[in-house]
């Protein structure tokens, strides 16, 4: 059986239910807006996320300043919109790391199998075995405060999953007929696992990619609220979280809307995540 028939005919019953799906349009627009938000900042934020109103500090939200001000006088607006960009770029970054160096890991173990793969899972299982947060944590801490480290350590964090994602299908596909006529015509290993085992198992990398998004935008969130995210003053939302934490009775603003940031952007990948698995899903694609 030939993966180049497999594969079309996969992608369209994973749109035609996708299109099914009325919530996963809900989740689509809310990360549309965020996205579009995002990229066109610079046209969208009011004022200049870094520049500072110390006449106008810690004013609530008003006309002059719709989310109101922090404790510089900054728009919390604008550092709303600019803070988008570290959130989604350090997400889509890390994920997309974590996915290419888990996915390769654990089809590597699969198709290896034996010793070599009762290893890598062992390994993998320590790995896992820590919060994703913690785990985080101390790598962050050991690698310091930068935007790079922070991809870094968000996407070591995420590698044992994706290789445990990775490596079932991975298992059953190399006992496909298609794989032994490879094997059988000379292809090498790596053309059967690159040409043939990860096309037939893309999809579900994917889904599980969009889910994990969110968990790594929850991270960079959480390191950022403790100080090892992106070092100010680049806007964050978790940054931006921390200092409206020392002022929550007073100025509510500052903790609340990038707290609703954060949220609404989990949500709509989410979503979409749980979108795309139905979607892939043949029981849901029966029904």
């Amino acid at each position: 059986m030939s993966t180049i028939t497999e594969i079309p005919a996969r992608e369209n019953a994973l749109w035609l239910a996708f299109r099914r799906n009325r919530l996963s349009w809900v989740g689509l627009g809310l990360l549309v807006i965020i996205v579009g938000a995002a990229i066109f900042a610079p046209l969208l934020a009011p004022y200049d996320p870094l520049e500072q109103h110390i006449i106008h500090r810690l004013q609530p939200p008003s006309a002059e300043f719709w989310l109101g001000t922090d404790t510089y006088g900054r728009d919390v607006l604008s550092r709303l919109i600019y803070g988008a960009r570290v959130s989604l770029i350090v997400g889509f970054v890390a994920i997309l790391i974590a996915m290419v160096i888990g996915s390769a890991i654990g089809i590597l173990s699969g198709f290896i199998g034996g010793i070599f793969d009762r290893v890598v899972m062992s390994f993998l299982d320590v790995m896992l075995s820590f919060p994703t947060l913690l785990l985080g944590l101390m790598i962050a801490a050991m690698l310091g405060a930068s935007f790079e480290n922070l991809v870094i350590a968000i996407a070591i964090t995420e590698i044992a999953p994706f290789a445990r994602v990775a490596r079932a299908p991975t298992i059953a596909l190399k006992q496909r007929d298609f794989i032994e006529a490879g094997r059988a015509m000379g292809f090498s290993n790596l053309r059967l696992m690159g040409g043939h085992i990860f096309p037939n198992m893309v999809s579900e990398v994917v889904v599980m990619g969009s889910m994990w998004m969110a968990s790594a935008i929850r991270t960079e969130a959480s390191l950022s609220f403790i100080g090892l995210g992106v070092p100010p003053p680049t806007p964050t939302w978790g940054s931006m979280i921390r200092e409206g934490f020392e002022n929550i009775l007073d100025s509510w603003w500052l903790a609340i809307f990038p707290s609703l940031a954060i949220l609404l952007t989990v949500l709509a990948l989410n979503i979409l995540g749980d979108a795309l698995r139905d979607a892939i899903d043949p029981k849901t694609r029966a029904e």
